[in-house]
């Protein structure tokens, strides 16, 4: 049985939503949802909920997520973002110790990804999507192995990630 099938009744009732049209059960449902689909069914809908114009920027919602990682999530998203801000990552203020430009594979430690704030991140996200527009499907792919994460967006985006899958349905 295919995981649209365990859950697809549970869909239907997002078919249609948007962030201001949520279900106030969106939290719940979600958790349904995360147990059942594919990380890649996830990473779909948050993509969505990323471009969608009901949500905050994609920019804001990066920053949200990393205020509410721990240190190996942060890093792991900050190395994503810089890689595809290139250049442009050492002129939006990241602490000269991040030293995203030091060397070939030079990576951010999760200590050091504690030093930045989310403002900050908020900048080098929308400057990542500014310069490389795949950077969008680079954190949804990242954040969809963090369901209980993504559940911090709120509401909102909850349902149009659930109205994005409601759509295979």
């Amino acid at each position: 049985m295919s995981w649209l099938n365990e859950i697809g009744t549970l869909l239907e009732q997002y078919q249609g939503a948007s962030a201001t049209s949520a279900p106030a059960s969106a939290a719940d449902d979600f958790t349904k949802v995360a147990d059942h689909a594919p990380a890649s069914a996830l990473s779909d809908g948050l993509a969505a909920a990323f471009h969608s114009q009901s949500t905050p920027s994609f920019g804001e919602m990066i920053a949200q997520l990393f205020a509410q990682s721990d240190g190996a999530q942060r890093s792991g998203i900050l190395n994503h973002l810089i890689a595809a801000a290139g250049p442009a990552a050492s002129s939006i203020g990241l602490p000269a110790s991040l030293n995203p430009l030091g060397g070939a594979g030079a990576a951010v430690t999760p200590e050091q990804a504690q030093q930045l704030s989310s403002e900050a991140v908020q900048r080098l996200a929308e400057e990542a999507q500014r310069r490389d527009p795949s950077i969008v499907a680079k954190a949804s792919e990242f954040y969809a192995q963090h369901p209980t994460l993504v559940k911090t967006l709120g509401v909102g985006a909850l349902a149009v990630i659930m109205s994005h899958l409601s759509q295979r349905h």
